[in-house]
C-alpha cells in the first residue's frame, strides 16, 4: 500500500515540483552556514547551465 502511495504521488507531482523538493533537502543537509552558501552556490551553477542565457524571458 506505501508502495501504491509513493507512485500515486510521483506520477502527480510535476517535475518542478519535484526538482524544487530535492533541491530544499539537499540544502537542509547543510552542516552549518558555509556548507549551506557552498550548496546554494553549487544549485545556482547548475540551474545556470540548464538554462542558457539566450533562453531567459
Amino acid at each position: 500500500m506505501f508502495l501504491l502511495s509513493r507512485i500515486f504521488l510521483f506520477l502527480t507531482k510535476s517535475a518542478d515540483q519535484r526538482d524544487r523538493e530535492r533541491d530544499d533537502a539537499y540544502l537542509a543537509e547543510a552542516t552549518d552556514i558555509y556548507d549551506l552558501e557552498y550548496r546554494m552556490k553549487k544549485l545556482d551553477r547548475r540551474a545556470q547551465v540548464r538554462h542558457p542565457s539566450w533562453m531567459s524571458n
